[in-house]
């Protein structure tokens, strides 16, 4: 009997997931893709749209250069998925059966209640969020004087808000544009939850990139040209950027498995609730153990390995692997420059230091995005958008 496999998302997850169950699915399969875009987004490098549109097409894949002829492509956005007829359902489109899903749909912006945020703020989740942060800046400048700068302000100092703060600033000197730019953490430091030494490091980059921080002191309304704190003074901006947190997908909302913030909740070996559907990538909580994994994508890169190892094992009714995710470091953007900590030795060669800059951690950033585009697509890919990683 032929098993039909089904796979919803066309990021790091679900792109990957595709690379590996094409190698592992038996004549006896029929895998399926689902995403709402036609392409294959590396969303980490999403920011340098910021500063230069033009980056798009070294970061962007489509979708033939990852799937198989024998794989077929459905673009089309995910609305429901019905656990008990085991179908997905689409808006537009005839609903889809399947044997086995992979749930890997991504997230949505959390905005935590905070009246007016989701109204009056852009956010970084797709390439069209990138375009429209660029075109907001861009009029906001021409609008504005040395006088009286535009004023830009980012809200959520993780991973995303320190890149985009970053990429303003390099969209800033870039065309000596009038921009004053403002990082918002509600927390007492910056890229919360990290070691201090990467936070200073991080702070460091930041202030020489002359973008101003405020840290402990939530958002608690956000206007059209203002923004309100539990404590300070308010806040005034021509553009608002917010990138303060993730929640899951509207379309899980009546699936029938486990979750929270329609986040699915998965096991090691990613089987949900459902030993029929599997999740990985940020629409998944993973256990593993005292927390989950990361909602980061080093992690998905290393789910989606797995993952199709197992799909294609429970198709055969044999053991699933347990998976356990490495943290293999960290390496953050701030414009040009980046910052590398805890990076793990590779072939055996030691660090000498946790935290670096410079060429170095540059480079590193670049080959980590070239080593994923080449795994997915091929190593010329991975040259041709070396310049714009």
């Amino acid at each position: 009997m032929t098993e039909n496999v089904v796979v919803l998302g066309a990021g790091y997850a679900g792109a990957g997931a595709i690379n590996k169950l094409q190698s592992e699915l038996g004549r006896n399969a029929r895998l399926t893709w689902i995403a709402d875009v036609d392409y294959h987004l590396v969303l980490h490098e999403s920011h340098r749209v910021i500063r230069d549109p033009n980056v798009r097409s070294d970061i962007t894949f489509p979708v033939e250069e990852i799937a198989d002829p024998s794989t077929q492509f459905i673009q089309a956005e995910v609305t429901g998925l019905d656990t008990d007829e085991r179908i997905v359902e689409l808006a537009g489109e005839e609903d889809i059966e399947y044997d086995y899903v992979l749930v890997a749909l991504g997230t949505k912006t959390a905005y935590y209640g905070i009246p007016g945020l989701e109204e009056h703020s852009l956010t970084l989740k797709s390439l069209d969020d990138a375009l429209d942060i660029h075109e907001a800046i861009t009029e906001a400048s021409q609008e504005a004087t040395r006088g009286e700068p535009a004023q830009v302000v980012i809200g959520g100092a993780g991973l995303s808000g320190i890149q985009t703060a970053g990429e303003v600033a390099e969209f800033r000197d870039a065309r000596r544009a009038p921009i004053d730019i403002h990082l918002v953490e509600a927390l007492d430091e910056i890229f919360p939850g990290n070691d201090p030494e990467i936070q200073q490091a991080l702070r460091k980059r930041l202030e020489e990139a002359g973008v101003q921080i405020h840290t402990d002191d939530p958002i608690t309304e956000a206007k059209e040209d203002v923004i309100e704190f539990d404590e300070g003074e308010p806040l005034e901006h021509d553009v608002l950027v917010w990138t303060g947190g993730i929640t899951g997908r509207d379309a899980l909302d009546d699936a029938d498995v486990e979750k929270e913030h329609n986040r699915v909740h998965a096991d090691a070996t990613f089987q949900t609730s459902d030993d029929r559907v599997f999740a990985i990538g940020d629409s998944a909580i993973i256990d593993q153990g005292d927390q989950p994994a990361p909602p980061t994508a080093q992690a998905a890169w290393q789910a989606a390995d797995v993952v199709g190892e197992n799909i294609a094992r429970a198709i055969e009714g044999r053991p699933l692997m347990t998976w356990e995710f490495e943290d293999k470091g960290t390496v953050i953007s701030v414009g040009e420059k980046a910052v590398a900590h805890k990076i793990k030795p590779a072939f055996g060669i030691s660090l000498p230091v946790d935290t670096f800059g410079g060429i170095p951690a540059q480079n590193l950033k670049k080959m980590i995005a070239a080593r994923w585009i080449a795994d997915i697509t091929s190593w010329n890919e991975a040259r041709k958008s070396w310049s714009s990683l």
